[in-house]
């Protein structure tokens, strides 16, 4: 495989960009596909774009309090265990670990670090149902952006359960006589409402039997009278912030 069988590829492409976001493409498949990015912009557009759509997931991650045994085991095997002399010296010189262990921005990354695992683990069991040529459960996650490209909402979409789950990564300030909407809007450029969602945490909504990626490839949020638009295939207000919505 070279340069010039991914650049007519986009599928591929794809492919590789999110294992390459994830951290599951290694070794000799990743240096060679870092030197790639070197010669294609194209190729660097599709990993920014899995970027801002893999990245913000990490907001879900809740703090994360290890049990005692955890950092003594970790103690043990960094050898970090302080001796007797050095305590009653006053120069202690572990006192950084110890303060790292109470440390709750610590434990946060690392539970951001279990949200990387897991989508990891996640793009390897598809890649395993694709392989043995089981069903396979379509998920879909879109990431929405202002009109200055930050973030503001996370979407994933489970085909199996027929269930959206809007996360606002941004809480949003609506006055009380409006209301979000979001909308799909098809490749023809039909829009369909999918529902209110809410201004600030999460909200579950259902999916629709035709939310796959190749017939809709653009979410869209709009700011509503309150209780949305009249019209569940028209928008009355403006579109406040949009993304791709990709099968992974």
């Amino acid at each position: 495989m070279n340069l010039l069988s991914i650049q007519h590829n986009q599928q591929l492409q794809h492919k590789l960009a999110a294992e390459y976001v994830l951290g599951t493409l290694r070794g000799g498949a990743r240096r060679r596909f870092e030197h790639w990015l070197g010669q294609d912009a194209g190729l660097r557009q599709v990993v920014r774009q899995w970027e801002s759509h893999l990245l913000p997931m990490a907001e879900f991650a809740p703090a994360a309090q290890p049990s005692s045994h955890v950092w003594n085991a970790i103690e043990k095997r960094l050898q970090l265990k302080p001796t007797a002399q050095a305590g009653k010296s006053g120069n202690d010189r572990w006192a950084y670990w110890r303060n790292l262990r109470e440390d709750l921005a610590f434990w946060r990354g690392l539970g951001m670090v279990s949200t990387t695992a897991a989508l990891i683990m996640l793009s390897v069991l598809l890649s395993k149902q694709t392989e043995q040529s089981l069903p396979i459960q379509n998920n879909y996650v879109a990431t929405l952006s202002d009109d200055k490209a930050q973030p503001v909402a996370v979407i994933t979409g489970d085909s199996k359960r027929h269930q959206l789950v809007v996360k606002m990564v941004t809480a949003q300030h609506i006055p009380a006589d409006k209301s979000l909407e979001l909308w799909a809007v098809s490749k023809a450029g039909t829009v369909k409402s999918l529902g209110l969602v809410a201004d600030n945490g999460s909200i579950v909504l259902p999916m629709p039997d035709n939310m796959n990626a190749a017939d809709i490839p653009l979410l869209a949020v709009t700011l509503e009278p309150k209780g949305g638009s009249g019209n569940p295939e028209k928008p009355s207000g403006p579109i406040i912030f949009k993304g791709n919505w990709l099968e992974i």
